[in-house]
């Protein structure tokens, strides 16, 4: 399984407690579960985030290769 990055920000971030973490996925979805496994806060935060991999938007089912970077992104509020 490919082990990559994962980006918290905003809201992600403080659920998270740090802002980065690496893990192996094979998917969005897989990441996902992975790093919120017996963190249901930022499970949470997580389920409502929109993905970019690579800096471009992933739906779940995404699959990551070998050092992929992952961007999780809460909705903002503001402008």
């Amino acid at each position: 399984m490919p082990e990559v990055t994962i980006r918290y920000f905003a809201a992600a971030r403080s659920a998270a407690g740090e802002s980065s973490a690496t893990a192996e996925a094979a998917s969005i979805r897989d990441l996902v579960t992975t790093v919120s496994t017996d963190r249901p806060d930022l499970a949470r935060v997580l389920s409502i985030c929109t993905f970019l991999l690579d800096g471009e938007r992933a739906e779940p089912n995404t699959p990551l290769t070998q050092g992929a970077l992952v961007d999780a992104l809460p909705p903002f509020a503001g402008g």
